[in-house]
This record gives C-alpha cells, structure tokens and sequence, in this order.
C-alpha cells in the first residue's frame, strides 16, 4: 500500500543520482526523500557485470523498503535500470519503481539535423536495454554513442577536492574532450551533431565543461526533469503524493542523504550541488560486503 506520508527512495551507484533527486525536489518539495549513494561501490558502469550491480541493486531496494519504508523507489542509475530494473519489478511487484534511461527519445525529437551524440558509461552503452531503445528512434535520426570510461568516476572523486578555479583544467574536462572529440563533429549543418544526450546522472554535474566545448547552441538533454515528472504521475494515479497544502518541510525534515562510501565526500557533493547540510547525511552499510566482479 502507498502511504502518502512515506518518503519517496532514490538511489544510484554514487553521487550522481543527485541531479535527479535536485529534480524531484523541485517537482515535489512536499514529499520527503530518502537517498542511498553505493559510493562504497561506484562506478557500476565501467568495470562491474551485470550480476553485480543487481545484486547491489536488490540489497538496495530491500534496504529502503525495510529501514525506511519508502513508497516508490526511483532508480536514478542507468546502468543499474538497465541490468536490474526488470528483475526487481519481477522480485517486488507491490513496490512502485521508476527507472531512468538516456533521454534517446526527446533527442531524436528535438533535434534539426537529425544528428545526436550519446554519452553513457560503458554498461549502459553495451546493454541489450539501450540497444532497443536506440532501435526504436532510429528510423529517422543517426546517433552517435561514446562510452566514457573514467568520467564518472572523475565526478565521483571531485567531490574531495575543492571546487577548481579553472573547471577546464580539472580531469572531468580532460575526460570530457576526448569523448566529445570522439564522438564527431558538432553544429548545425547537415551530417553534424545538435544534440547531446547525457547518458548517465554523473555527467550533468560535467555540464559546465561540456558546454565550453560544445558552445551554447548544441543541446544538452539529461534525464532528471522527466523522471521527476513521471514520479509524480505514478504517485497521484496511487494516491501517494504528499498533502500539498500544508508548508514546506526544512531541509533536514525533507532530505536524508545516505552512502556505503566516504561520509565525507557526499557531505561536500550535497552542500556543492543541493545547497544542503552535512546534517543530513549519514554513512550506512547495506547488504553483503563488496565482490569482484565477474
């Protein structure tokens, strides 16, 4: 049963998972949120099998449901949605779930020269799930996909450093130009690229490098808007949105922030990227201890 009162669970292989969770905040600032980073096991896209991150996954999804109670829980992860949403739908039928994936479809719309380019982590860009979704908006637009080894990872570890005075001079923007550059040429003219989409809840946090390269007129599509807005749509058909006429909650009222990693490091991406205390945050473990991949 969904209780509007319960918070609503997000969770990503790391921090980036954050710009989505900024998203549903700003969708929904009367619900409360519960966000788990599996920063003691990031990056899942780079270097980690399919049977890992769903059993990361599953651990996960019990773990909220069970310490938190949460009514929906949002897989703000495409690599973990491509290797474990199916299976987790399967495994719990009764909890609601909302997946992300590459915003292929709002590019393929949206784009003049019919051109895209795909940023993603090399689990997404290689699984069975991404390759139906490219399939299906093929027809009339040719996309170019790069898979960027090490960018999310580099996202992941800026977290510890102090924010660069040169964002350009930074391993993110060193990450960022030779994936760009491999991905072909941008612009506006036939045969060139209008459209970026960014593959990974990471890599908006790599926004204002890519738009250095990229110049202001190349679309940059993320996914946090939209999975905001379908959250909200499945809560309201199950009557599970949060009463929305009383005042908004306190930050620390609204916000838990939760990592299997450096404690410290999400304290740092929290008051960076959500303006929020390091009151919030807490570190948890969850589930059984990390193994190698297969």
């Amino acid at each position: 049963m969904t209780l509007p009162a319960s918070p609503i669970g997000v969770f990503d292989s790391g921090i980036g998972g954050l710009s989505v969770l900024q998203a549903l905040r700003h969708e929904l600032p009367h619900e409360r949120f519960v966000y788990l980073a599996d920063s003691g096991n990031a990056p899942y896209g780079d270097a980690r099998g399919d049977a890992f991150v769903q059993q990361r996954t599953r651990c996960i999804a019990h773990h909220l449901r069970e310490r938190h109670q949460i009514k929906i829980l949002v897989i703000a992860c495409n690599t973990a949605t491509a290797a474990a949403v199916d299976l987790l739908r399967a495994e719990m039928p009764d909890l609601p779930l909302i997946g992300v994936e590459p915003a292929i479809k709002p590019a393929a719309l949206s784009s003049q020269t019919g051109h895209v380019g795909v940023m993603a982590t090399r689990g997404t860009a290689g699984s069975a799930r991404f390759a139906r979704l490219i399939a299906e908006h093929s027809g009339q637009v040719q996309f170019n996909t790069q898979a960027c080894d090490g960018l999310a990872k580099a996202i992941e570890d800026s977290t510890a450093q102090p924010v660069a005075k040169d964002p350009m001079a930074t391993e993110i923007a060193r990450l960022c130009a030779r994936y760009v550059d491999a991905l072909g040429r941008f612009g506006h003219k036939t045969g060139e690229m209008d459209t970026l989409v960014l593959g990974c809840t990471h890599y908006i946090f790599a926004r204002e490098p890519l738009r250095t390269l990229l110049g202001p007129d190349i679309q940059l599509i993320d996914t946090g808007a939209p999975v905001a807005r379908q959250t909200r749509r499945v809560l309201a058909r199950l009557g599970g949105l949060a009463d929305e006429s009383g005042p908004l909650p306190a930050d620390r009222e609204q916000v838990r922030l939760m990592t299997t990693g450096s404690l410290q490091a999400l304290q740092s991406a929290a008051a960076r990227w959500l303006d929020l205390p390091a009151q919030c945050c807490t570190a948890v473990q969850c589930g059984e201890p990390a193994t190698t991949a297969a």
